[in-house]
């Protein structure tokens, strides 16, 4: 099993890398898991106080859980993923089941900043992207996707998406063996990662 973490800021593309190996390689050979559903597990606190949380720290993620998945995957074990609401922040009572593949793309902020998830990787790719076009990317999926206000977005980027950006996403740049400027954007970048992926799964079935 061949595992891919992507890294990097909020809008950066990270998403979309993941999907363009998924499209290229096909589902039945990849996997895609999200760190994103695997926020912690707040329902038992108000609405109005699960909105004050800070969701950019490493630690508003239950990476507990997504180790343990990762790990079970690569016992060639299925797992039951979270689903993560967006706009009550918090778990729905369903899960998603997640078949055991070759290959396994793990995207979210903080895939490497956590030292034994990083271990748990076999390609660490961090996603590269102009501030000014991750903010813009940000804006819009919070106000079409999540439901949010220009001004509750604006408030959340400069009290704690910036500062936990500054404070741990950039910083885990330095630990990823391949870096993607500009996202999906970056074709010639995606090729490369997809011939990679492409040759270890020859070599699996060989």
């Amino acid at each position: 099993m061949l595992i891919i973490g992507i890294a990097g800021g909020t809008g950066s593309g990270k998403t979309s890398v993941a999907r363009a190996i998924l499209e290229q390689l096909g589902a039945e050979h990849v996997v895609l898991i999200s760190q994103d559903a695997y926020y912690q597990d707040h329902s038992n606190l108000p609405f109005e106080r699960r909105q004050q949380l800070n969701y950019d720290h490493p630690d508003s993620f239950d990476n507990d859980l997504l180790r343990e998945h990762l790990r079970a995957l690569r016992r060639g074990q299925s797992i039951q993923m979270p689903i993560y609401d967006f706009k009550t922040h918090d778990r729905k009572e369903e899960t998603i089941h997640v078949a055991v593949r070759p290959v396994i793309v793990l995207e979210g902020i903080h895939v490497l900043v956590d030292p034994e998830l990083r271990e748990l990787l076999d390609i660490k790719v961090f996603v590269d992207t102009d501030p000014d076009v991750r903010v813009l990317r940000r804006i819009r999926r919070d106000i079409e996707e999540r439901g949010r206000s220009i001004e509750s977005v604006y408030e959340q980027y400069l009290s704690t998406v910036k500062p936990m950006h500054d404070a741990f996403i950039e910083p885990s740049k330095r630990f990823a063996d391949l870096i993607i400027p500009e996202g999906g954007e970056n074709q010639i970048a995606i090729a490369l990662l997809t011939t990679r992926v492409s040759q270890f799964l020859s070599e699996l079935a060989e």
